[in-house]
């Protein structure tokens, strides 16, 4: 078999450099590895080599340290990364440090040699993204494969003005990956301006996305300028887009089409210098087909997509989501708790409809509610049989509410002996109270606010405020 130039391997384990070693000589290649960085980058400054396929952590240090001096020998080299630590940082510092492919450990071993193929015929293209300090807090926690295909397409458009589409279901975190294509990006100098459109009233959504003038409409008393032009020279995260209205929907793509936007009532154009990240809990190609959602819009808008798992589909990923809100809960000044390997287990029979964020809600309220420092299996799967009792199940004697509250507050109260629980008791159940009340009345009233408001007793302007505050997702849905 000819040989198709020379495969460079660095890792510490002799296990997988006899696998790789093997594969790549059955795909006609040849191969030099080492367990080392330094002999690494030796070979590298000799010349040798028409590929490279490196671990990051080594015994005399980490690889993606050493990378950027490699590339500045070596510009046209491709360097493969290989890695354990399947963080978003990692694809992040080494799409940043010019790798030419960023693959975690465990890998396909077809799909790397794929990738040694396709470089080797020169198809290399190594973005530049702007340096991070490597301590920074994980903008997004998870190391399953899912998230790892999540992680590879965001460092490839981070340093880009694409356009992105964020799909997935309500409380997967559309919100944090906007976020993060933001602040890791080349606009990060600039403002992150976000905007729910299920939370705009809908004759009003025009007025915020281009601003309006004085005069334009009942109401406006003043020049007002709308959110292009506060995120000017940044980006601007348009969530729930599939709400848009068709009015807004048709200035949104001319301003997409034309690079400009005129205020409402106004007449002077206004160039854009925005970067659009949109995200949807809908599939917009169902309101596409029910005429609610322009298909030109629509692929204007997915330029890039981004899909968003479901907790479902990432359930290794629990534990390190649960060990972070518990983290976060410490550093909001409440007590430092743990959770045991087995209610880590537990928490993975949940099927989990609100994703990661009634995760977070119920890791939360674990952490203050329990009384112990370590939570344990059994307090877990006691809550979680709380949560998933069908709305009008008897839990035993529990047969309203206030039952139902009054239960769980003298199981705490038993448990935690004279100790109370942290300042702001009223407002935490509260809070727990109203996310289901107000979500359940919209599905009951199919979306409409106006009626929903109406059943709940609430001005309207309030029960927006709640939706907004709460991160209700609205749908509208036919009759």
């Amino acid at each position: 078999m000819s040989t198709s130039g020379l495969v460079l391997i660095a890792d510490d384990d002799r296990a997988i450099r006899t696998v790789l070693s093997q594969a790549l000589a059955r795909a006609g290649f040849q191969t030099r590895s080492t367990g080392t960085c330094s002999t690494l980058y030796r070979w590298i400054e000799e010349g040798e080599g028409d590929a490279v396929i490196t671990d990051v952590m080594m015994p005399d240090g980490d690889s993606l340290d050493m990378l950027p001096a490699m590339k500045r020998r070596r510009p046209k080299l491709p360097i493969i990364v290989m890695s354990a630590q399947n963080t978003v940082m990692t694809a992040i510092r080494a799409a940043e440090a010019g790798a030419y492919e960023y693959l975690p450990k465990p890998f396909d071993l077809q799909e790397l040699i794929a990738h040694v193929k396709k470089a080797m015929s020169g198809a290399m293209a190594a973005e530049d993204i702007p340096t991070e300090p490597r301590d920074e807090p994980q903008p997004l926690v998870g190391r399953s494969a899912a998230m790892q295909d999540v992680y590879r397409v965001m460092a490839r458009l981070m340093n880009t003005d694409l356009t992105v589409m964020i799909s997935g279901e309500s409380g997967t975190g559309k919100e944090l990956v906007a976020r993060a294509l933001h602040d890791y990006g080349r606009r990060k100098g600039g403002p992150f301006v976000a905007v729910n459109m299920a939370a705009i009233p809908r004759d009003l959504i025009e007025s915020e996305l281009f601003g309006h003038e004085k005069g334009s409409f009942t109401g406006a008393t003043s020049r007002s300028s709308g959110k292009f032009e506060v995120a000017r020279g940044g980006t601007l995260f348009l969530d729930e887009i599939g709400d848009m209205p068709a009015d807004a929907q048709t200035r949104l793509l001319r301003v997409l089409q034309e690079g400009e936007f005129t205020r409402v009532g106004g007449a002077g154009a206004k160039k854009t210098d925005v970067r659009i990240v949109a995200a949807t809990h809908q599939d917009l190609r169902v309101l596409i087909r029910e005429g609610l959602f322009r298909e030109d819009l629509y692929y204007r808008l997915n330029v890039a997509p981004i899909r968003l798992p479901p907790v479902r589909e990432r359930l290794d990923d629990i534990p390190d989501l649960a060990r972070t809100f518990l983290r976060e809960v410490a550093a909001d000044g409440l007590p430092r708790k743990t959770m045991s390997k087995a209610a880590m287990e537990a928490l993975k029979t949940h099927s989990w409809p609100g994703n990661v964020r009634e995760l977070q809600n119920l890791v939360k309220r674990l952490a203050v509610l329990c009384p112990d420092d370590l939570i344990d299996q059994q307090t877990v799967e006691a809550e979680i049989a709380l949560q998933d009792a069908p709305v009008g199940t008897n839990l035993k004697d529990n047969k309203d509410l206030s039952s139902i509250i009054e239960v769980h507050m003298k199981q705490y109260f038993a448990n935690h002996g004279d100790a109370l629980p942290p300042p702001g008791l009223y407002q935490r159940i509260l809070r727990e109270i109203e996310f289901p009340l107000i979500a359940l009345s919209l599905a009951a009233t199919r979306g409409n606010q106006l009626k929903t408001a109406d059943l709940l007793g609430l001005n309207r302007n309030t029960l927006r405020k709640k939706i907004r505050e709460l991160d209700i997702p609205v749908e509208r849905r036919k009759k």
